[in-house]
This record gives structure tokens, sequence and C-alpha cells, in this order.
């Protein structure tokens, strides 16, 4: 009886767990459905076109407008160059000048006593360099003349000499045909008279202009860069000013690693032409020297006149003395002293220095030749930091180098 009372119970309490309304109900193992996704070759059913096709298309567009910017300032420089390269030139010269005002204003002196100091030092030594060059061509000019009619007999005898074999009258007919042609062209000599007059204008406004912003780019070069910063929303004037800072710590370095270069190839080349004797040395390594300042073709090409007045006053075989004595100068110049002097200073990639140099050259001319590789240099340094891959700006700012 009891055993039958036992099971009875065990019976009625299975059926009440199994009749509780609300419980849950027993757990089932989750079934997992994979749906295979849809290939996509599109990235918008609205727009079918690839996504390689549609990025290209942005980049190009973007590219389009990045140009175009480029250009539009380009040609507005141009057609302002009257302003525009003056200005240049004044910020490179100040670039070369600006330390030296720096060591003033340590050494205590003001702003104004540094800037004009630094300034009219800067004149005396041209002015002084010019006046010994014009006094060089002057003293000199005389035995120019002469040697210079006997080298061009010389030159003459050469010529009537194998393998050219040029009689005397051929000679002179020649020279008959250069003159005719000058006469021919007269209007046209005329017009490009007039022209180099009114170059030699532009060129005296220009050089006026440039001094006249040097010595305020010297004296108060930080407070225009601070004006300018301050043109800028204010959430980016901390990276403009930084991007400034090292913009204008790599055109110093290049401007002074330049002049020194520049001064290596005229030196040299001066010492070339004394040794030989070739009357105008000191006029013409000074004008070496300028022409440096054109990369990787300036020296050679203003060496190439030293050549030939070597070549019309001390003859063929002092011309190509002259000739291998540039070619060796370059050479040393190119691998060993502007590397060593530039090296780090502006890392530019030397195809990048020819590019620059022949769209310069092809866009302004000299100037633009001058100008090009500094602007590049400048344009990769910024275009570094901006992209996180420069180093931190330097202490001194634009212009003059303080702080």
């Amino acid at each position: 009886m009891r055993e039958r009372l036992a099971h009875r119970r065990e019976v009625l309490e299975a059926e009440t767990d199994l009749d509780v309304p609300g419980s849950p109900p027993p757990p089932t193992d989750p079934v997992r459905v994979v749906v295979e996704p849809e290939p996509r070759l599109y990235a918008d059913k609205t727009h079918p076109v690839p996504d390689g096709v549609r990025a290209a298309a942005d980049w190009s567009w973007r590219l389009l407008v990045i140009v175009a910017g480029l250009a539009l300032v380009g040609w507005v420089a141009w057609e302002m160059r009257l302003v525009v390269f003056p200005i240049v030139a004044a910020a490179l010269l100040a670039a070369l000048l600006h330390p030296a005002v720096r060591r003033l204003r340590a050494a205590g002196l003001t702003r104004a006593v540094s800037a004009v100091t630094v300034f009219v030092g800067f004149i005396v030594v041209v002015a002084g360099s010019l006046t010994i060059v014009g006094r060089a061509v002057g003293d000199q000019f005389e035995e120019v003349v002469d040697r210079a009619e006997e080298g061009l007999e010389s030159i003459q005898d050469w010529l009537a000499g194998p393998p050219f074999n040029l009689s005397e009258n051929q000679f002179r007919d020649w020279i008959e045909r250069v003159v005719e042609s000058l006469g021919e062209n007269q209007e046209a000599i005329t017009a490009g008279a007039l022209s180099t007059a009114t170059l030699a204008v532009e060129v005296v406004t220009g050089i006026v202009l440039s001094l006249f912003t040097l010595i305020f780019f010297l004296y108060d070069g930080d407070r225009i860069w601070a004006w300018l910063v301050r043109l800028f929303p204010r959430v980016a004037r901390g990276r403009i000013d930084t991007a400034g800072r090292l913009a204008w710590r790599t055109l110093t370095q290049y401007v002074r690693g330049t002049t020194l270069v520049a001064l290596f190839d005229g030196t040299l080349i001066t010492i070339l032409l004394l040794v030989l004797g070739v009357p105008l040395a000191l006029p013409l390594g000074v004008l070496v020297f300028f022409g440096a300042f054109v990369p990787l073709v300036g020296a050679f090409v203003t060496g190439a006149l030293a050549v030939l007045v070597a070549l019309v006053i001390e003859g063929v075989v002092a011309a190509l003395i002259v000739l291998l004595g540039i070619i060796a100068i370059q050479q040393l110049e190119g691998h060993v002293f502007q590397p060593f002097v530039l090296g780090r200073m502006v890392r530019v990639h030397p195809l990048a220095v020819v590019i620059a140099v022949a769209a310069g050259a092809y866009a302004a001319g000299i100037i633009g030749a001058v100008v090009a590789v500094p602007l590049v240099a400048v344009a990769n340094t910024v275009a570094s930091y901006l992209t996180g891959a420069s180093a931190s700006a330097p202490a001194s700012s634009p212009s003059t180098g303080t702080s």
C-alpha cells in the first residue's frame, strides 16, 4: 500500500511540472543559418562603375584642380613679374643675410641697427666688387683689343690649314654675309635695341624694389610672417607657422650652400685663367660665380665665355686647357664639394633638380631657372612636414631668424 501511494505521488509531481503555465520551454540547440553573400561587382547598384574607376576619377579631377590652381598662380606671377621677381630676389637675399642680423641682435644691437648694418655692408660689398671688376676691364681693354686682333688672325691661319682648308677669300665672304644680314635685319635690330632699353628700365626698377623689400625683410621679417599667419584659420595657424619656419630654414641652407658652391667655381676658374695668362680673368671669374647660381648648367655656360676669350686671345691650345679645366672643376664640384656642402641641408633628388631647372627656364628664362630649385626644395620640406615625415621646427622664425 505504501509503495502504491509513493508511486502515485511521483506521477502527480511529474505531471504538475509539465503543466505549469508560463514555464519556459526546454532549451534547444540554436541552428546557425549561413547566408552566402551575393557577389558585388560594383560599389553602388545605382551607379554601375567599378571601384577602381571611381577612385581614378576622384584622383583625376582633384589633380586637375590642383594643376589648374598652380597654373593660375604661375600665370598671375608671370603677369606681375615686375613685382613678384624682385620680392623673390629679396627673399633669397634675406635668407643669405639674416644669420648676420641674428648675430648682431644677439650681441645686443637693436633691430633697426642690426638690419641697417647688414644691409649697408651688403651694398658696400656688391658695389666694391663691381668697382674692382670695372677697373680690371678698363685697365685691360686696350690689351684685349690688340690681342684679339692677333688671335683672330691666328684663327684665320688655323682655318686655312687642314682639315678646313678655308681660303682668305672664303673667310672674307663669310664676314661680308654677316654684315649684309645685319644690314637687312636693321629694323629687327632697332626693335631689339628698343626692347633692350625697356628691359634695362625694368631691371633697374626691379633692383630698386628688391633692395627696398630687402631692408624691410631684414628689419621686420618676423612681424610680417606673424601677420601672414593670422590670415589663416585659428586651428591651422600652428601648423602653418611651423611649416613656414621649416621652409625658411631650408631656403637659408640652400642659399648659403649655393653661394659657397658658386664661390668655389668662380675662385678656381679665376686661378686657372690667371695661371694661363688669359686677360679679364677676374671679370670672367665673377661671371662664373653668378652663373653658378643656376644649378647644373650655369657655371658651365658662363665658363664657355672664358673658353671663347682664351681661344681668341691665347689660341687653340689655351682654349682647350681652359675647357678641360672647367670640366674638371665641374666634376670636382658636382661629386665632392656640392654633396659635402649641401648634403643633408637640402634633400632634393637630382632628377627633380633637372626637371625644375628645365621647367623654370622654359617658363621664365634665367630667373625661372634660378628660383626653380629653391622653390622645389621649400615645397618638398613643407610637404614632408604636413605629411608627418619631417623633424620638428626650428626655433627661429622666417626672414629674421628671431624667435
